[in-house]
């Protein structure tokens, strides 16, 4: 099973990579694509993290339009819930996973609530950069980091694990 998901992710990276133009190359990037959707909507093949992206795709489709919140918000970005669950697919298997929220500037939001004053949020855009923030009791912080779209920056995934996670456990990635 994870060397399906590997598979896929290095496909994945081929399919979104390339600059070919060609009726071949938009055919094969489509059929990938479809393939990819199959297999994300499967909880056999994907897990949890279906649910997670058929959530995410939920609130894309909720907030596309203009005017969303009714206080002139711009509509969720399609490059950004790509963005986002991208995010996802590179999460390290075993997590808990995020709500998610549309923000006003088009952004989406993901936020790991463990308690009322112990949460970790994310606000993914359509560029290559991942605002982050947490609070846990009086301690609070923030950064933002470069997102490749494969591999969840390690100054994120430590935040992540520092208050997510206790008794010092730490994620296993795949």
């Amino acid at each position: 099973m994870m060397g399906v998901v590997a598979g896929m992710v290095a496909l994945s990276s081929l399919a979104r990579g390339g600059s070919a133009v060609s009726w071949e190359a938009t055919l094969s990037r489509r059929a990938f694509d479809g393939v990819m959707r199959a297999t994300e909507s499967s909880h056999a093949l994907f897990g949890r993290k279906a649910a997670a992206l058929a959530a995410l795709h939920a609130v894309g489709r909720e907030c596309s339009v203009e005017g969303w919140d009714g206080d002139g918000a711009v509509g969720v970005s399609p490059l950004a819930l790509q963005r986002a669950a991208d995010v996802i697919r590179a999460m390290p298997d075993g997590l808990v996973l995020p709500e998610f929220a549309a923000e006003p500037d088009g952004a989406v939001s993901l936020e790991w609530a463990v308690a009322r004053h112990r949460r970790f949020m994310m606000s993914v855009g359509e560029g290559d950069r991942i605002a982050f923030a947490w609070v846990d009791g009086t301690d609070r912080g923030h950064g933002v980091a470069r997102f490749d779209g494969f591999t969840i920056p390690s100054r994120v995934l430590g935040s992540l694990e520092s208050i997510v996670l206790h008794d010092g456990a730490t994620f296993r990635s795949a």
